[in-house]
C-alpha cells in the first residue's frame, strides 16, 4: 500500500494537472466562441455563391464554360488536408485521417495546413507538394494563397481533380470528418431541402456573358470554399479541444477526491495501528 507522502504527491501532481486544463478549456472556449461565429456566417455567402453558380449552369448555355470547369478522365488527385497544429483536442484528427484514408487514392498528393496530420503523412511516405501556416483567427489572404496554388496545379493540368479533406463543425459536441471536391467545380442542383437555391428562377440575363460571369465568380467561390474549410475546421478545433479539456478536469477532479479517500484510510489505519502498539506497550509494563 502507498505511503501518506506518496499519495499526497500523487494529490498534488493532479491538482497541478486539473489547473493546467481548466486554463486549456477557458482558452478553447474563449476562441471558440469566435470561430464558430465566422464559420456560420460564412456559411450564408457560401450558400449565395452556390445559387449563383446553380443559375448559370441552369441557363444551358454553350457560353457557361471555364477551365475550373473541365471534368477529365484522368485519376490524378490531389488533396487539401486540414488539420490542427496543436492536439489536446480528443479524436478530431484521428477521425480525419480515417476520412481520408477512406475517400482518397493510394497515389493521391497532398497539400497540408497543420501540423499533426502533415506529420503522419511523412510517416506514410506520401507526396507533400506544400505546408501552408494559417495563424488564428484565419485570414482570408491565406486561403486565397492556398486556393490559388490549388488551382494553378489545375489549370496546368498536373492533376485531374482536387479535393479538400477537413473536419465540418456541426455543434459544440459533434464534428463530422468530411471531403468535398473543389475542382473541378461541380455547381449545385437545386433542392427542395435548399432554402437558399430552391425555388428561384433561372430565367436570368447574364451581363456582359455567362462566360465572363463565370471568370469573375469561380475564382472567387474557389477561394471562399477553401477559406469556409479553414474556418470549419478552426470552429471544429476549438470546440474539440474545450470539450476534451473539461473531460480532463473533471476526471482530475474525480481521481483527487479517490487518492484523498485512500489517503484518509490510509492515514486512519496509521493512526489505529499507533494505538495499538501505544495500548500493547502500556499493557505490557503493567
Amino acid at each position: 500500500m502507498a505511503n501518506l507522502r506518496d499519495i499526497r504527491r500523487r494529490i498534488k501532481s493532479v491538482k497541478n494537472t486539473a489547473q493546467i486544463t481548466r486554463a486549456m478549456q477557458l482558452v478553447a472556449a474563449a476562441k471558440m466562441k469566435k470561430a464558430q461565429d465566422q464559420a456560420m456566417a460564412g456559411r450564408d455567402y457560401s450558400s449565395q455563391l452556390n445559387a449563383v453558380l446553380s443559375d448559370i449552369s441552369a441557363s444551358d448555355s454553350d457560353e457557361a464554360t471555364h477551365p475550373l470547369l473541365e471534368v477529365r478522365e484522368g485519376d490524378r488527385e490531389l488533396v487539401l488536408v486540414v488539420s490542427t497544429d496543436k492536439g489536446l483536442c480528443g479524436p478530431l484528427n484521428t477521425n480525419v485521417a480515417k476520412k481520408l484514408r477512406a475517400t482518397t487514392s493510394d497515389t493521391a498528393d497532398y497539400v497540408t495546413v497543420g501540423r499533426k496530420l502533415r506529420t503522419m503523412l511523412e510517416k506514410t511516405q506520401k507526396t507533400i507538394l506544400a505546408d501552408f501556416q494559417v495563424p488564428d483567427p484565419v485570414p482570408f489572404a491565406e486561403a486565397r494563397a492556398i486556393a490559388a496554388f490549388l488551382s494553378k496545379q489545375f489549370l496546368d493540368k498536373k492533376y485531374d481533380k482536387v479535393s479538400i479533406v477537413y473536419a465540418r463543425f456541426v455543434n459544440t459536441l459533434t464534428q463530422v470528418p468530411e471531403m468535398i471536391t473543389l475542382l473541378p467545380v461541380q455547381p449545385p442542383e437545386a433542392t427542395e431541402d435548399d432554402g437558399a437555391i430552391a425555388g428561384r428562377t433561372t430565367d436570368h440575363l447574364f451581363e456582359p456573358s455567362p462566360a465572363e460571369v463565370l471568370a469573375s465568380i469561380l475564382p472567387l467561390y474557389v477561394n471562399f470554399q477553401v477559406y469556409q474549410a479553414l474556418l470549419e475546421s478552426r470552429a471544429t478545433e476549438h470546440s474539440a479541444r474545450m470539450v476534451a479539456m473539461k473531460a480532463a478536469t473533471d476526471n482530475a477532479k474525480k481521481f483527487i477526491k479517490e487518492l484523498t479517500l485512500q489517503y484518509n484510510k490510509v492515514r486512519q489505519a496509521a493512526i489505529t495501528a499507533e494505538l495499538l502498539e501505544i495500548t500493547t506497550a502500556m499493557k505490557a509494563m503493567e
